[in-house]
């Protein structure tokens, strides 16, 4: 054999193994043995939220002392205690260990779902490993946070949405109840799909019920107190609109300081019109959404197919929310692996540009946070540098997205291959 030939031969053998089950399978593993791993021991405490914060709300709701959003407001939708109250039950000293399980196992079972039954498809295997790249580009924090919990329900929203709209719509309402922002998905789902009645119903049926409960347990007003305590906030270092105060203080600028909240435990900017800015984010983010509302109909009446328009309308909103947003944690970067998800396995050739630009935020995420997230607390130039990048990223995704629900609209594409084939 020639070496051409053996080169070739050993470049096939290399495809065959990288491309099965098993070799997705051991990577999932490993994946997630690695994060794990570096939740438990990495250095910035990127499990601060779970040990620190999430065991002391699930102590005293065991104990009987207060139960969040029960017996007072809270920055989480009620379903989000579920998660908490699990990973504290082998009790305080494996909290850290349990919710990683917990994350693992809600991975693995949409993991099972994206690789299906039959026979196992290029795009379903190229978004697999491209899952599993961004989950290893985005780090700790893409499992230390309660977001970890809601992408599992996004994605097997998102797989399920064109056969199993009813299904969809139960998982994602069940998703937006854990942390709001799957919702934006349902309004995706709502614009995207021909059945878009059920999907509405079932989201608010269910949404109803969840109320409901939360009402019996004594909730009263405080089932809603999320959106208070959500617009109450100041304006977090992360936030994209943070980054102009940012290059304030790298400029040498005395009224521009970053403080840390006690209230809500972060970090925020203090300084003329940061206050301001923070509170028109919230209008600013119905706006875009409703903008990009507008585009989805606009395209859903021109006859656009589903598989065409739902996965960038889903980025879309995905992204807007996390531009126009005045916390911008880290863990929001995880958001993104749902539409991505779903239009590589849909369209992986139109969708192979988002891809990209969302697995550079992951790389930029990481760097910043746990890991150096103290050079950006002293606005250090090279970090701002990187958090513009991130946000400079994200606006790029946005236009992309945009301009694809809008010529979804203009021009009939060939109908794409189910979600889920079998």
């Amino acid at each position: 054999m020639t070496g051409g030939g053996e080169r070739e031969a050993s470049g096939a053998l290399v495809r065959r193994a990288l491309g099965g089950r098993g070799a997705l399978w051991i990577a999932f593993a490993v994946v997630h043995l690695l994060l794990a791993w570096l939740n438990l021991y990495a250095p910035g405490y990127p499990m601060g939220d779970v040990t620190g914060v999430y065991r002391v709300w699930a102590e005293n709701a065991s104990h009987g002392w207060l139960r969040m959003g029960i017996d007072a407001p809270w920055v989480y939708p009620i379903l989000a205690f579920a998660p908490m109250a699990a990973a504290f039950a082998f009790g305080e000293a494996y909290i850290a260990q349990s919710w990683l399980v917990i994350v693992a196992l809600l991975d693995g079972i949409v993991f099972s779902i994206l690789l299906g039954r039959a026979v196992l498809s290029r795009r379903r295997r190229l978004a697999a490993w491209w899952w599993l790249g961004f989950l290893l580009l985005l780090g700790p924090i893409a499992f230390g946070r309660i977001d970890a919990v809601t992408v599992p329900f996004a994605i097997a929203g998102l797989l399920w949405a064109a056969g199993r709209p009813r299904v969809a719509a139960t998982l994602l309402t069940i998703g937006a109840w854990i942390k709001v922002w799957p919702a934006a998905l349902v309004a995706a789902l709502v614009i995207a799909s021909r059945r878009r009645g059920e999907v509405v119903t079932i989201a608010v049926s269910l949404s109803v019920a969840i109320i409901a409960v939360s009402l019996l347990a004594g909730a009263g007003t405080n089932v809603f107190g999320f959106i208070a305590e959500q617009a109450g906030r100041g304006l977090q270092i992360e936030a994209p609109a943070a980054v102009f105060w940012l290059w304030q203080i790298v400029a040498g600028a005395k009224d521009v300081t970053i403080e840390y909240s006690r209230d809500i435990l972060t970090f925020q900017i203090v300084g003329p019109g940061a206050d301001a800015a923070a509170s028109l984010t919230t209008p600013l983010m119905l706006v875009g959404a409703l903008a990009v509302a507008a585009v989805g109909f606009r395209a859903a009446r021109r006859g656009a197919h589903f598989g065409v328009l739902m996965p960038p309308l889903a980025l879309a909103f995905v992204v807007v929310l996390m531009l126009a947003n005045k916390v911008g944690s880290p863990q929001f970067v995880t958001w993104l692996a749902a539409p991505v998800v779903l239009g590589l396995v849909l369209r992986p050739a139109r969708f192979a540009v988002p891809a990209l630009l969302a697995a550079a935020v992951a790389l930029i995420t990481q760097i910043i946070y746990p890991y150096w997230y103290g050079w950006l607390l002293i606005a250090d130039p090279a970090f701002v540098f990187l958090l513009t990048m991130k946000v400079a990223l994200l606006v790029a995704l946005l236009v992309w997205a945009i301009r694809a629900v809008w010529q979804a609209g203009t021009r009939r594409d060939a109908t794409p291959r189910p979600a889920i084939a079998d």
